[in-house]
């Protein structure tokens, strides 16, 4: 007899539930998950699996508006749901008749019965998890599994402008690119059953996604996070994971905190000292966390990862090179970094085993190819080893939910992914972002300006936590909204002789100017030209968050957003710059 309850049979009688209530198993049916990372989450997902049914995750962050919009884009008339609140959500927006579709939603909390009267008034029924499973165990059908190009997740991506895109994501797409990160690392890495990793970064996105199937491809564990972000530290520290999935965010935060826990001198010397003796034997290949340095001062630092990290895998978005150095030093683990996005299944380069050089995103995957095209009106030519970045392979999606047009932008008639993402091939075969294509505009003087490259140079001033860069075609230059670091900001005011207030401080001129005067040193530094630097920039203190609408769930810049935001501060700026 094998144990009650196991996942496979909680998926099963929960697939087995949605087809009593009407669903059929075909990949042309939708199933809405509206929920944060849990153990449900899964079982869910393994329920439309399991019956060749399609999973669409929902997710807060993208607002409001766009759950209404995929519910009803995506004909969703089941959604699964953790928790009373969420569900209360979806019936008022049935009550006042913005998604007619939905007629049931599944909840994995406990709920009272005002929430089920409610339901009841607009014809939607609320069921309990533990009911559902126990209705399709009643009510039992045979698995239906999937063909490998049957979909099996519809996944939305927020995008910068405009309405989220649904991208669609088969089986075969997410066998291939798992199976393409296993033959990246067969000598350096191979997972067992005695491996676990934890799951906080959003499982809506297709990074996680990938980590989860990697998992549970050979038999190892997964365990949640308690969804607050700010108590991952505790969570790590009971689950002492041995692969652990992060984005820069994170990495970034953890890097501050050790440098400004080193507060003298001489504790900084020691601490850059002991980077460069541990990385010297990193580049031997020698990767360990028993060396002198790391009992006196990396033990901590490892300990608050749970001390047990074997492999640690960066995505989502650019990691600095100071700080992949510091990790791939202090953490005694492998350290890689990987690049892709959602419509080529999560990744499509590596960094190898063995290279632990910085400032690129490795080789391609071996489940896809890699070219660069031209960007002749940005001066990138393949001939040069520049270029938009191309993937091709089975890890490239179908095309977007019901958008031919928006399809074709992206997928060529031969099948090429276009990335939007401008790459460099280096000598040793590595693959560097460089620019993105995307998001050009022309200055008044006819100049191409690309934003997000320079704010990547302007970060690196110690002063900025956020910087966004704002030009117009009627205009001959630049100007910038800077988010100061509230950690640095009052220290560099008391060099300058200036106390007060934060707010104070993000309204006097000689720090405005101070910090405007360091950008552009950096600026020249990097190599911009002068039309590419900012002429003015505004203070602001409150950061650019998903919660305010300002950056995307993969924290992008929403650029749209932005300039509309500070319209009134950006029309003040270019009133006081003489063009």
């Amino acid at each position: 007899m094998r144990p009650p309850h196991r996942v496979s049979d909680r998926a099963e009688y929960l697939g087995s539930c949605l087809l009593h209530k009407g669903y059929k198993p075909s990949p042309d049916q939708f199933v809405g998950i509206f929920a944060q990372n849990r153990p449900e989450w899964i079982i869910s997902e393994l329920a439309c699996y399991t019956y060749s049914m399609v999973a669409v995750p929902l997710y807060d962050t993208l607002g409001a508006e766009a759950i209404i919009y995929i519910i009803n884009k995506a004909d969703i008339a089941t959604v699964i749901c953790d928790t009373p609140q969420k569900a209360s959500v979806l019936i008022g927006n049935v009550e006042k008749g913005l998604i007619p579709g939905l007629k049931m939603v599944i909840l994995m909390d406990p709920f009272d019965d005002n929430l089920k009267q409610r339901g009841e008034k607009t014809g939607v029924e609320i069921l309990a998890l533990s009911d559902a499973e126990n209705l399709g165990k009643e009510n039992f059908s045979k698995p239906v599994p999937p063909k490998p190009e049957d979909l099996s997740i519809i996944c939305f991506t927020s995008g910068t402008t405009g309405d989220p895109k649904g991208a669609m994501i088969t089986h075969e797409n997410i066998a291939s690119d798992v199976a393409g990160f296993l033959k990246c690392m067969e000598h350096n890495f191979v997972p067992s059953p005695n491996d676990v990793t934890i799951s906080y970064l959003p499982l809506a996105h297709m990074f996680e996604r990938i980590v989860q199937a990697t998992i549970y491809s050979c038999g190892a564990r997964v365990g949640f996070f308690q969804g607050d972000i700010r108590l991952l530290p505790d969570d790590m520290k009971t689950l002492k994971p041995t692969v652990f999935p992060a984005v820069p965010r994170l990495l970034n935060r953890l890097y501050d905190k050790v440098q400004n826990e080193a507060k003298t001198p001489l504790k900084k010397f020691f601490l850059n000292l002991a980077i460069a003796r541990k990385f010297e034997e990193v580049k031997r290949g020698i990767i360990r966390r028993d060396s002198f340095w790391d009992k006196v001062i990396f033990a901590k630092i490892q300990d608050n990862l749970g001390g047990k990290v074997r492999i640690m895998v960066t995505g989502a978005a650019p990691i600095s090179s100071p700080v992949l150095t510091f990790l791939r030093a202090a953490m005694g683990c492998a350290v890689h970094e990987a690049y892709g996005q959602t419509e080529c299944t999560g990744g499509c380069t590596f960094t190898l085993p063995g290279d632990w050089t910085s400032g690129h995103v490795g080789t391609p995957m071996a489940c896809n190819y890699v070219k660069l095209e031209d960007v002749v009106d940005m001066n990138y030519f393949s001939a040069n080893n520049e270029g938009e970045i191309c993937i091709k392979g089975p890890n490239v999606f179908k095309g977007y939910l019901k958008e031919p047009e928006k399809t074709q932008e992206v997928l060529d008639n031969d099948g090429w992914l276009h990335t939007g993402d401008i790459g460099r091939w280096l000598p040793n075969g590595t693959l560097k972002i460089i620019d993105r294509k995307k998001n050009i505009f022309k200055l008044a003087q006819g100049e191409y300006i690309a934003p997000e490259k320079i704010e990547n140079i302007y970060i690196r001033s110690r002063q900025v936590l956020q910087i966004f860069v704002h030009g117009e075609s009627l205009r001959s230059s630049l100007v910038g909204v800077v988010v100061p670091d509230p950690d640095v900001l009052p220290s560099f005011a008391n060099k300058l002789g200036v106390k007060g207030s934060l707010e104070e401080l993000c309204e006097n001129q000689v720090i405005k100017e101070a910090i405007l005067e360091d950008l552009q040193k950096i600026g020249k530094e990097s190599g911009l030209k002068s039309f590419e630097q900012v002429k003015d920039i505004f203070l602001h203190l409150e950061p650019f968050s998903i919660e305010n609408g300002l950056l995307t769930p993969t924290l992008k810049a929403k650029r749209a957003e932005l300039s509309k935001y500070f319209r009134t501060q950006i029309d003040s700026l270019y009133g006081t710059i003489q063009e």
